[in-house]
């Protein structure tokens, strides 16, 4: 029979994924930047044309704009963290599910530990 299990990715930092993680994360950030303008323009737009209440396009409008600011916020920590983390540091990317094997006399403890699969420069050097 076979189960799914929750399996840890985990990243070692090294120059050339450190550069990447930031490039990912000022990727994101521009095109969270690029979405804030486009809201700010669509609501500009809406109330111009419809006769539907200025002060509730303009609230939901902003709410989308606040949501798109903090998640801006969160990027620009994480770029924070990633500048303090040392080469060599290990970091949580993502979890993923697999696929496990049990049978009759499997070691129950053994196949519920956590794995994890722990990856340098995009090649996995280790699973635990």
């Amino acid at each position: 029979m076979k189960i799914i299990k929750k399996v840890v990715i985990k990243q070692i930092i090294t120059e050339k994924s450190k550069l990447k993680l930031k490039r990912n994360f000022h990727n994101h950030k521009m095109r969270l930047e690029q979405e804030c303008q486009q809201l700010l323009f669509e609501k500009r737009k809406l109330q111009n044309k419809s006769a539907a209440s200025k002060q509730d396009i303009a609230h939901r409008f902003q709410q989308e704009i606040n949501r798109r600011k903090e998640k801006i916020k969160l990027a620009d920590f994480k770029i924070e963290q990633l500048d303090m983390l040392e080469m060599g540091s290990e970091i949580i990317e993502k979890e993923m599910e697999a696929l496990v094997d049990v049978s009759v006399g499997s070691d129950w403890k053994e196949i519920m530990t956590e794995g994890a699969i722990v990856i340098k420069d995009d090649i996995v050097i280790r699973i635990d």
